[in-house]
C-alpha cells in the first residue's frame, strides 16, 4: 500500500491541485464504531478560456487536463482535428484552475456565434448549450470491420478496476478505458465526472495518434446520450457501459453505427445496437 500511497500522493500534487484529500472520519459497521482515515475525491472548477475569451467552467478531478481540453474541444465541435489546437496553457488560481486554449481564428469566430457561456455541473453532459441544434448533434456513421471476442469485453472489465487509482483510494470518480484487441487496456483516464472521464481518455487517443476504430470503449457509468455521441463524433465502433442505456443513447447509437453494449459485469452483458461486431462463444 505504501507504494500506491506515493503514487497517488505524486498524482494528487498534479498542478498544483489535489485529486483527493484525507479526512477523519467514523465509520461504522455491523453496530461498531471506527474513527480512520478516509480518501475523499476532489472536485475543482476548471475554466476553459478560448483565445482569451471564457468559455465554460467545469467541475473536474485535475488531472490530464490538456487531455480533457483537446477532449472536450473536439467532441464539442470547438475544434475539427487535434492539430487545429494550437497551444494549450495551464494556470493555477486561488480558485480553481484555468486552460488558456488558442485556436484558428475561424474556429473562435463559430464558437462566438454558438453563445455558451455558463457553468457545467459535475454530471452535466448537454449543460451549457444554447440551442436544440447544439445539444442533439448527430455525428457521421461510424466506420471499420472491428471485432471484439466477447472474452476480451470481460477481461477488460476485470482489469479496469485495478488501473483506477484514484477510485481505488475513493470509490468515487467514473473512468473510461481504451481497450485494444489482442492487446488489452491501453490508456485509462478517471473523472468526477462521466463525460469529462471520456473527454480525456479521447483527447489522450487524439494526442497520440490512435485510430479510434481500432478499439473500443469502456465507461464506469451509464451510457447516456451524450456519452454516445462523443464516442459516435471521433469514430469509435463500440461503447460499453457498466450501467444502463437510455432510450435516446439506443436511438444514436443504431443510427451512427456503434454498437451499443449496456450493464457490461464479468459475468453478464447486454448488446442494444449493432451486435456483429461483438463475437461470442455459445456453449
Amino acid at each position: 500500500m505504501a507504494n500506491a500511497d506515493a503514487a497517488m500522493q505524486s498524482l494528487a500534487l498534479d498542478l498544483g491541485w489535489p485529486s483527493y484529500q484525507q479526512s477523519t472520519v467514523e465509520r461504522w459497521q455491523q453496530g461498531q464504531c471506527s474513527i480512520e482515515q478516509d480518501y475523499i475525491a476532489e472536485e475543482v472548477p476548471v475554466s476553459l478560456i478560448y483565445n482569451g475569451i471564457p468559455h465554460v467552467v467545469m467541475l473536474a478531478t485535475p488531472t490530464n487536463l490538456e487531455d480533457f481540453a483537446l477532449g472536450f474541444s473536439i467532441t464539442e465541435g470547438i475544434i475539427g482535428t487535434a492539430q487545429e489546437l494550437l497551444s494549450t496553457r495551464i494556470y493555477n488560481r486561488s480558485n480553481g484552475i484555468e486552460v488558456q486554449l488558442k485556436i484558428p481564428d475561424y474556429r473562435f469566430q463559430c464558437l462566438a456565434d454558438k453563445g455558451r457561456n455558463l457553468t457545467g455541473r459535475t454530471g452535466c453532459g448537454l449543460c451549457g448549450a444554447s440551442t436544440l441544434k447544439q445539444a442533439i448533434r448527430q455525428p457521421n456513421p461510424v466506420h471499420g470491420d472491428l471485432q471484439v471476442n466477447a472474452d476480451e469485453l470481460v477481461t477488460a472489465l476485470n482489469d479496469i478496476r485495478q488501473q483506477q487509482r484514484i477510485n481505488k483510494l475513493t470509490g468515487s470518480v467514473h473512468a473510461a478505458a481504451w481497450v485494444v484487441p489482442g492487446t488489452g487496456i491501453v490508456s485509462v483516464r478517471e473523472d468526477v465526472g462521466r463525460h469529462n472521464a471520456l473527454d480525456k481518455l479521447i483527447g489522450s487517443l487524439l494526442r497520440t495518434g490512435k485510430k479510434p476504430n481500432t478499439g473500443f470503449i469502456i465507461v464506469t457509468s451509464r451510457a447516456s446520450y451524450e456519452m454516445v455521441q462523443k464516442a459516435a463524433f471521433i469514430g469509435v465502433n463500440l461503447l460499453a457501459a457498466i450501467s444502463a442505456p437510455t432510450g435516446l443513447a439506443i436511438r444514436l447509437a443504431d443510427e451512427a453505427g456503434v454498437t451499443l453494449v449496456g450493464f457490461a459485469r464479468a459475468d453478464q452483458h447486454v448488446v442494444y445496437t449493432h451486435p456483429q461486431r461483438l463475437i461470442h462463444t455459445v456453449n
